[in-house]
């Protein structure tokens, strides 16, 4: 694992992590996470596009802020991850910033896949 980014925050996790059922994700849909490991807490959520997952790092490149003003509240109605803050928009399976003020950088990805239909880190 990489070091504490902010007050105890992580930016990654173990592998093998299981977070939730492929099916407990809209489609598309996404879904916050809050993993305690040791005395540290790592922030992320899962985005999923048909049977795929993307993982990422909740911090917008922009701020550093949190993406999500209200719980689980990550994407546009057409699909995109938007941050609630700035309006920065991302592509929802690369990360990668298609507008606002940070057009060009990208979210951290986090390493999910799904195994047995459940989604876990990687």
């Amino acid at each position: 694992m990489t070091g504490p980014d902010g007050a105890g925050r992580l930016d990654c996790t173990p592998a093998g992590v299981k977070l939730c059922a492929l099916s407990d994700l809209a489609d598309p849909g996404a879904r916050n996470f809050v993993l305690q490991i040791g005395e540290r807490y790592f922030h992320g959520f899962v985005v999923r596009v048909g049977d795929g997952v993307s993982g990422y790092v909740d911090r917008c490149p922009h701020m550093g802020l949190p993406l999500a003003k209200t719980l689980d509240d990550y994407l546009s109605p057409d699909g995109h991850v938007v941050c609630g803050w700035h309006g920065a928009v991302f592509e929802p399976t690369t990360g990668l910033c298609r507008g606002g003020p940070c057009v060009g950088a990208s979210l951290t990805a986090w390493p999910v896949r799904v195994m047995d239909g459940v989604v876990v880190t990687a």
